[in-house]
Protein backbone atom coordinates (compact mmCIF):
# COMPACT_ATOMS: atom_id res chain seq x y z
CA UNK A 1 0.00 0.00 0.00
CA UNK A 2 1.54 3.31 -1.07
CA UNK A 3 1.88 6.04 1.57
CA UNK A 4 -0.50 9.00 1.43
CA UNK A 5 1.17 12.10 0.02
CA UNK A 6 0.34 15.18 2.07
CA UNK A 7 0.67 18.68 0.59
CA UNK A 8 3.56 20.82 1.78
CA UNK A 9 3.70 24.34 3.19
CA UNK A 10 6.38 26.76 4.39
CA UNK A 11 7.34 27.57 7.97
CA UNK A 12 9.88 29.99 9.43
CA UNK A 13 11.63 27.79 11.99
CA UNK A 14 13.92 29.09 14.77
CA UNK A 15 16.82 26.76 15.59
CA UNK A 16 18.77 29.11 17.85
CA UNK A 17 19.77 32.77 18.25
CA UNK A 18 19.39 34.54 14.89
CA UNK A 19 19.01 31.17 13.13
CA UNK A 20 15.68 31.13 11.29
CA UNK A 21 15.26 28.75 8.37
CA UNK A 22 12.41 28.60 5.87
CA UNK A 23 11.41 24.94 5.64
CA UNK A 24 8.88 22.91 3.71
CA UNK A 25 6.71 20.82 5.99
CA UNK A 26 3.76 18.48 5.43
CA UNK A 27 0.27 19.90 6.00
CA UNK A 28 -1.49 17.47 8.31
CA UNK A 29 -5.30 17.37 8.30
CA UNK A 30 -6.97 18.87 11.39
CA UNK A 31 -7.86 16.43 14.18
CA UNK A 32 -11.03 16.37 16.27
CA UNK A 33 -12.29 19.86 17.23
CA UNK A 34 -9.38 21.46 15.37
CA UNK A 35 -9.40 23.80 12.39
CA UNK A 36 -6.80 24.37 9.70
CA UNK A 37 -6.17 28.06 9.09
CA UNK A 38 -4.28 29.68 6.21
CA UNK A 39 -2.30 32.41 7.97
CA UNK A 40 -2.73 35.77 6.25
CA UNK A 41 -1.06 38.18 8.69
CA UNK A 42 1.20 37.83 11.74
CA UNK A 43 2.46 40.72 13.85
CA UNK A 44 5.92 40.41 15.39
CA UNK A 45 6.06 40.83 19.16
CA UNK A 46 8.74 41.67 21.71
CA UNK A 47 8.68 38.13 23.09
CA UNK A 48 9.26 36.78 19.57
CA UNK A 49 12.24 39.11 19.30
CA UNK A 50 13.74 37.80 22.56
CA UNK A 51 13.55 34.25 21.21
CA UNK A 52 15.12 35.33 17.92
CA UNK A 53 17.97 37.31 19.48
CA UNK A 54 18.79 35.08 22.46
CA UNK A 55 17.12 31.71 21.82
CA UNK A 56 15.11 32.27 24.98
CA UNK A 57 12.50 34.52 26.55
CA UNK A 58 13.27 34.94 30.24
CA UNK A 59 13.36 31.49 31.83
CA UNK A 60 12.11 29.72 28.71
CA UNK A 61 14.85 28.57 26.33
CA UNK A 62 14.07 26.72 23.11
CA UNK A 63 14.74 23.00 23.44
CA UNK A 64 13.79 22.06 19.89
CA UNK A 65 13.09 23.97 16.65
CA UNK A 66 10.23 26.42 17.14
CA UNK A 67 7.94 28.43 14.85
CA UNK A 68 7.39 31.89 16.36
CA UNK A 69 4.40 34.21 15.97
CA UNK A 70 1.17 34.55 17.96
CA UNK A 71 -0.50 37.77 16.78
CA UNK A 72 -2.34 36.46 13.76
CA UNK A 73 -5.44 36.13 11.60
CA UNK A 74 -6.29 33.99 8.59
CA UNK A 75 -8.87 32.00 6.67
CA UNK A 76 -10.35 28.64 7.59
CA UNK A 77 -9.22 26.01 5.05
CA UNK A 78 -10.74 22.89 6.57
CA UNK A 79 -12.35 21.72 9.80
CA UNK A 80 -11.88 18.52 11.75
CA UNK A 81 -14.60 16.27 13.14
CA UNK A 82 -16.80 17.87 15.78
CA UNK A 83 -16.41 21.46 14.55
CA UNK A 84 -19.84 22.99 13.95
CA UNK A 85 -19.44 26.75 14.31
CA UNK A 86 -16.72 27.41 11.71
CA UNK A 87 -16.69 26.68 7.99
CA UNK A 88 -14.07 26.81 5.21
CA UNK A 89 -13.63 30.31 3.86
CA UNK A 90 -14.45 31.99 7.18
CA UNK A 91 -12.02 34.65 8.38
CA UNK A 92 -10.77 34.25 11.95
CA UNK A 93 -8.38 35.67 14.53
CA UNK A 94 -6.19 33.13 16.32
CA UNK A 95 -6.01 33.16 20.11
CA UNK A 96 -2.66 31.49 20.76
CA UNK A 97 -3.25 30.29 24.33
CA UNK A 98 -5.08 26.99 24.79
CA UNK A 99 -6.51 26.30 28.22
CA UNK A 100 -7.67 23.04 29.84
CA UNK A 101 -11.28 24.25 30.42
CA UNK A 102 -11.47 21.97 33.48
CA UNK A 103 -9.58 23.63 36.35
CA UNK A 104 -10.93 26.17 38.82
CA UNK A 105 -9.22 29.05 37.00
CA UNK A 106 -10.83 28.08 33.70
CA UNK A 107 -14.24 27.55 35.27
CA UNK A 108 -14.09 30.94 36.99
CA UNK A 109 -13.22 32.75 33.75
CA UNK A 110 -9.54 33.33 34.57
CA UNK A 111 -8.16 30.82 32.11
CA UNK A 112 -5.04 32.92 31.54
CA UNK A 113 -3.90 31.53 34.91
CA UNK A 114 -4.60 27.89 33.96
CA UNK A 115 -1.60 25.82 34.99
CA UNK A 116 -2.10 23.52 32.00
CA UNK A 117 -2.37 26.34 29.46
CA UNK A 118 0.00 26.09 26.50
CA UNK A 119 0.81 28.96 24.21
CA UNK A 120 1.70 28.72 20.54
CA UNK A 121 5.23 30.07 19.89
CA UNK A 122 6.30 29.72 23.53
CA UNK A 123 9.11 27.46 24.76
CA UNK A 124 7.47 27.10 28.18
CA UNK A 125 5.98 23.69 27.37
CA UNK A 126 7.97 20.78 25.96
CA UNK A 127 7.50 19.75 23.25
CA UNK A 128 6.92 23.29 22.08
CA UNK A 129 3.78 24.31 20.20
CA UNK A 130 4.50 26.09 16.92
CA UNK A 131 3.24 29.59 16.27
CA UNK A 132 1.81 31.35 13.25
CA UNK A 133 4.86 32.16 11.10
CA UNK A 134 3.88 29.45 8.65
CA UNK A 135 1.50 29.14 5.73
CA UNK A 136 -1.01 26.92 7.56
CA UNK A 137 -1.73 26.01 11.15
CA UNK A 138 -4.01 23.53 12.89
CA UNK A 139 -5.54 25.00 16.05
CA UNK A 140 -8.39 24.18 18.48
CA UNK A 141 -11.68 25.59 17.25
CA UNK A 142 -12.72 27.17 20.57
CA UNK A 143 -9.88 29.69 20.42
CA UNK A 144 -10.61 30.88 16.88
CA UNK A 145 -12.71 34.02 16.64
CA UNK A 146 -14.70 35.13 13.56
CA UNK A 147 -13.75 38.54 12.18
CA UNK A 148 -16.22 41.39 11.68
CA UNK A 149 -16.78 42.03 7.97
CA UNK A 150 -14.98 45.38 8.03
CA UNK A 151 -11.88 44.13 9.89
CA UNK A 152 -8.84 43.32 7.74
CA UNK A 153 -6.46 40.46 8.54
CA UNK A 154 -3.76 42.96 9.43
CA UNK A 155 -5.93 44.89 11.87
CA UNK A 156 -7.33 41.64 13.29
CA UNK A 157 -3.79 40.53 14.14
CA UNK A 158 -3.70 43.46 16.57
CA UNK A 159 -6.44 41.76 18.61
CA UNK A 160 -3.78 39.80 20.49
CA UNK A 161 -1.75 42.75 21.85
CA UNK A 162 -4.94 44.76 22.30
CA UNK A 163 -6.30 41.90 24.41
CA UNK A 164 -3.38 42.40 26.81
CA UNK A 165 -4.58 45.96 27.43
CA UNK A 166 -8.27 45.09 27.61
CA UNK A 167 -7.44 42.57 30.32
CA UNK A 168 -5.26 45.09 32.17
CA UNK A 169 -8.00 47.73 31.88
CA UNK A 170 -10.53 45.35 33.37
CA UNK A 171 -8.15 44.62 36.23
CA UNK A 172 -7.77 48.37 36.80
CA UNK A 173 -11.52 48.98 36.41
CA UNK A 174 -10.71 51.78 33.98
CA UNK A 175 -13.59 54.25 33.85
CA UNK A 176 -14.70 57.16 31.71
CA UNK A 177 -13.34 60.47 32.93
CA UNK A 178 -10.21 59.08 34.58
CA UNK A 179 -6.74 60.44 33.91
CA UNK A 180 -4.26 57.93 32.52
CA UNK A 181 -0.46 57.93 32.30
CA UNK A 182 1.39 55.38 30.15
CA UNK A 183 5.05 54.52 30.60
CA UNK A 184 6.55 53.27 27.33
CA UNK A 185 5.08 53.90 23.89
CA UNK A 186 6.06 50.83 21.97
CA UNK A 187 3.19 48.88 20.42
CA UNK A 188 1.71 47.90 23.79
CA UNK A 189 1.96 51.43 25.16
CA UNK A 190 0.34 52.93 22.06
CA UNK A 191 -2.51 50.43 22.38
CA UNK A 192 -2.86 51.38 26.07
CA UNK A 193 -3.22 55.02 25.06
CA UNK A 194 -5.71 54.23 22.29
CA UNK A 195 -7.81 52.02 24.54
CA UNK A 196 -7.90 54.59 27.34
CA UNK A 197 -9.09 57.22 24.89
CA UNK A 198 -11.81 54.89 23.58
CA UNK A 199 -13.02 54.41 27.17
CA UNK A 200 -13.42 58.17 27.49
CA UNK A 201 -10.37 59.02 29.59
CA UNK A 202 -10.25 62.69 30.54
CA UNK A 203 -6.51 62.84 29.82
CA UNK A 204 -3.98 60.42 28.34
CA UNK A 205 -0.28 61.24 28.63
CA UNK A 206 2.83 59.23 27.81
CA UNK A 207 6.43 58.99 29.05
CA UNK A 208 9.36 57.34 27.26
CA UNK A 209 13.08 57.78 26.61
CA UNK A 210 12.57 57.78 22.82
CA UNK A 211 11.54 61.16 21.44
CA UNK A 212 10.65 59.76 18.03
CA UNK A 213 8.14 57.35 19.52
CA UNK A 214 6.68 60.09 21.69
CA UNK A 215 6.30 62.32 18.62
CA UNK A 216 4.49 59.43 16.91
CA UNK A 217 2.15 59.04 19.88
CA UNK A 218 1.32 62.74 20.02
CA UNK A 219 1.07 63.46 16.29
CA UNK A 220 -1.36 60.58 15.80
CA UNK A 221 -3.53 61.57 18.73
CA UNK A 222 -2.76 58.65 21.02
CA UNK A 223 -1.50 60.95 23.79
CA UNK A 224 -2.34 64.60 24.42
CA UNK A 225 0.99 65.33 26.12
CA UNK A 226 4.33 63.54 26.28
CA UNK A 227 7.56 63.69 28.24
CA UNK A 228 10.95 62.37 27.18
CA UNK A 229 13.06 61.18 30.10
CA UNK A 230 16.78 61.86 29.87
CA UNK A 231 19.09 58.86 29.64
CA UNK A 232 21.57 58.80 32.51
CA UNK A 233 24.19 56.47 33.92
CA UNK A 234 22.97 53.66 36.14
CA UNK A 235 22.60 54.66 39.79
CA UNK A 236 25.32 53.30 42.08
CA UNK A 237 22.97 52.38 44.93
CA UNK A 238 19.33 51.43 45.39
CA UNK A 239 18.73 54.52 47.51
CA UNK A 240 20.10 56.73 44.75
CA UNK A 241 17.88 54.98 42.19
CA UNK A 242 14.78 55.48 44.33
CA UNK A 243 15.64 59.14 44.86
CA UNK A 244 16.16 59.69 41.15
CA UNK A 245 12.86 58.02 40.30
CA UNK A 246 10.96 60.20 42.77
CA UNK A 247 12.60 63.39 41.52
CA UNK A 248 12.13 62.46 37.86
CA UNK A 249 8.42 61.78 38.19
CA UNK A 250 7.95 65.00 40.16
CA UNK A 251 9.35 66.87 37.16
CA UNK A 252 7.12 64.89 34.79
CA UNK A 253 3.96 65.59 36.80
CA UNK A 254 4.85 69.28 37.06
CA UNK A 255 5.33 69.43 33.28
CA UNK A 256 1.92 67.80 32.81
CA UNK A 257 0.32 70.26 35.28
CA UNK A 258 -0.94 67.27 37.27
CA UNK A 259 1.08 67.36 40.51
CA UNK A 260 -1.33 65.04 42.36
CA UNK A 261 -0.85 62.24 39.84
CA UNK A 262 -3.01 59.99 37.67
CA UNK A 263 -5.91 57.67 38.41
CA UNK A 264 -4.47 54.77 36.42
CA UNK A 265 -0.84 54.25 35.42
CA UNK A 266 -0.04 51.63 32.79
CA UNK A 267 3.59 50.55 33.18
CA UNK A 268 4.47 49.05 29.80
CA UNK A 269 8.29 48.97 29.94
CA UNK A 270 9.21 46.51 32.70
CA UNK A 271 12.13 48.79 33.58
CA UNK A 272 12.85 49.14 37.29
CA UNK A 273 13.04 52.93 37.23
CA UNK A 274 9.69 53.20 35.46
CA UNK A 275 8.01 50.82 37.91
CA UNK A 276 9.33 52.98 40.73
CA UNK A 277 8.11 56.16 39.05
CA UNK A 278 4.70 54.60 38.42
CA UNK A 279 4.01 54.36 42.14
CA UNK A 280 4.76 58.04 42.64
CA UNK A 281 2.83 58.91 39.46
CA UNK A 282 -0.42 57.42 40.75
CA UNK A 283 -2.83 59.68 42.60
CA UNK A 284 -3.67 58.81 46.19
CA UNK A 285 -6.04 55.85 45.92
CA UNK A 286 -4.96 55.25 42.32
CA UNK A 287 -3.78 52.12 40.51
CA UNK A 288 -0.58 50.96 38.86
CA UNK A 289 -0.96 48.23 36.25
CA UNK A 290 2.21 46.22 35.63
CA UNK A 291 1.96 45.30 31.96
CA UNK A 292 5.57 45.33 30.73
CA UNK A 293 7.83 42.35 31.30
CA UNK A 294 11.43 43.28 32.05
CA UNK A 295 13.25 43.34 35.38
CA UNK A 296 12.62 40.16 37.35
CA UNK A 297 13.33 41.71 40.75
CA UNK A 298 12.99 45.39 41.61
CA UNK A 299 13.36 47.68 44.60
CA UNK A 300 10.03 49.44 45.25
CA UNK A 301 9.10 52.55 47.25
CA UNK A 302 6.50 50.41 48.97
CA UNK A 303 5.63 52.90 51.71
CA UNK A 304 4.72 55.46 49.02
CA UNK A 305 2.15 52.94 47.79
CA UNK A 306 0.91 51.60 51.14
CA UNK A 307 0.45 54.95 52.91
CA UNK A 308 -1.47 56.37 49.91
CA UNK A 309 -3.43 53.19 49.15
CA UNK A 310 -1.99 52.92 45.65
CA UNK A 311 -2.89 49.49 44.30
CA UNK A 312 -0.10 47.71 42.39
CA UNK A 313 -1.63 45.05 40.18
CA UNK A 314 -0.13 42.42 37.94
CA UNK A 315 -1.63 41.57 34.58
CA UNK A 316 -0.81 38.37 32.69
CA UNK A 317 -1.92 37.94 29.07
CA UNK A 318 -5.73 37.95 28.86
CA UNK A 319 -8.96 35.98 29.17
CA UNK A 320 -12.28 36.37 27.34
CA UNK A 321 -11.07 39.47 25.50
CA UNK A 322 -11.02 38.60 21.79
CA UNK A 323 -14.66 39.43 20.94
CA UNK A 324 -14.25 42.83 22.61
CA UNK A 325 -10.90 43.43 20.90
CA UNK A 326 -12.21 42.59 17.44
CA UNK A 327 -15.32 44.69 17.97
CA UNK A 328 -13.22 47.68 19.00
CA UNK A 329 -10.81 47.26 16.09
CA UNK A 330 -13.72 47.17 13.64
CA UNK A 331 -15.61 50.06 15.25
CA UNK A 332 -13.22 52.88 14.35
CA UNK A 333 -13.08 53.97 18.02
CA UNK A 334 -9.32 53.30 18.13
CA UNK A 335 -8.47 56.25 15.91
CA UNK A 336 -5.35 55.95 13.73
CA UNK A 337 -4.62 52.47 15.07
CA UNK A 338 -3.72 51.32 11.57
CA UNK A 339 -0.68 53.62 11.73
CA UNK A 340 0.79 51.32 14.37
CA UNK A 341 1.79 49.01 11.50
CA UNK A 342 4.88 50.67 10.06
CA UNK A 343 6.44 47.82 8.03
CA UNK A 344 5.21 44.85 6.02
CA UNK A 345 7.32 41.89 4.88
CA UNK A 346 6.74 38.36 3.56
CA UNK A 347 7.26 35.00 5.25
CA UNK A 348 10.53 34.32 3.42
CA UNK A 349 11.83 37.65 4.83
CA UNK A 350 11.18 36.72 8.48
CA UNK A 351 14.83 36.88 9.56
CA UNK A 352 15.20 40.31 7.97
CA UNK A 353 12.01 41.43 9.72
CA UNK A 354 13.40 40.45 13.13
CA UNK A 355 16.70 42.23 12.40
CA UNK A 356 14.69 45.32 11.47
CA UNK A 357 12.65 45.11 14.68
CA UNK A 358 15.85 44.75 16.73
CA UNK A 359 17.40 47.87 15.17
CA UNK A 360 14.28 49.96 15.66
CA UNK A 361 14.84 51.86 12.40
CA UNK A 362 14.85 50.86 8.76
CA UNK A 363 17.52 51.64 6.15
CA UNK A 364 15.93 55.05 5.52
CA UNK A 365 15.94 55.96 9.19
CA UNK A 366 12.20 55.49 9.64
CA UNK A 367 10.99 54.28 13.05
CA UNK A 368 9.93 50.64 13.31
CA UNK A 369 6.88 50.07 15.46
CA UNK A 370 4.84 47.01 14.39
CA UNK A 371 5.95 44.67 11.59
CA UNK A 372 3.39 42.48 9.86
CA UNK A 373 4.35 39.28 8.05
CA UNK A 374 2.22 38.14 5.09
CA UNK A 375 2.53 34.76 3.28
Amino acid sequence: MSPVAFPMHRAAVLYGPKDIRIEDRPVWPPQYDHVQVAIKSTGLCGSDLHYYMDGRNGDFAIQNPLVLGHEAAGTVVSVGPGVKHLVPGQRVAIEAGVMCRQCNYCRSGRYNLCKSLWFASSAKTIPHHDGTLQDRMNHPSHVLHPLPDNCSFEIAALAEPLSVLIHASRRADLQQGQRVLVFGVGSIGILACALAKSYGAAQVVAVDINQQRLDFAKSNGFASRTYCLPTVDKAKTSDEQLRRSRENIQRVLADFDTPDGYDVVFECTGAESCIQMSIHAAVTGGKVMLVGMGSRNVMLPISAAALREVDIQGSFRYANTYPKALSLLASGKLQNIEKLVTHRLRLHETARAFDLLARGRDEQGNMVMKIMIAP
